[in-house]
C-alpha cells in the first residue's frame, strides 16, 4: 500500500467515478457535495468505500472539515500514515 497522495488521490478518483453517473468527469479539485451532486447518504457512501479501500477510519468531525476531493486525498494518507 503506498501513501504517495498522487497514488492517493488515483484510487479515491477511480472509487469516485464509481458512485457517478456513467460519463461524469471527476477532479481532485471538485467540492465533494457541491460539484459532484452527491447527497449526505452518497458522501457517506463514498467514504465508507474509502475507507474499506485504504483500511482507514475518517471520524466524522474531519469528513465535516473536508471540502475538496483533494482534501479527502490529503487526510486520507495522512491517516494511512498514522496507521502505520
Amino acid at each position: 500500500m503506498t501513501n504517495k497522495v498522487e497514488d492517493i488521490e488515483r484510487e479515491i478518483l477511480d472509487l469516485l467515478a464509481k458512485q457517478l453517473p456513467e460519463g461524469t468527469q471527476v477532479s481532485a479539485e471538485m467540492r465533494i457535495a457541491r460539484d459532484l451532486g452527491l447527497d449526505s447518504v452518497g458522501i457517506m457512501d463514498f467514504v465508507m468505500d474509502i475507507e474499506d479501500r485504504f483500511d482507514i477510519s475518517i471520524p466524522l468531525d474531519l469528513i465535516a472539515e473536508l471540502e475538496t476531493v483533494a482534501d479527502l486525498c490529503t487526510a486520507a494518507r495522512d491517516l494511512l500514515k498514522g496507521a502505520r
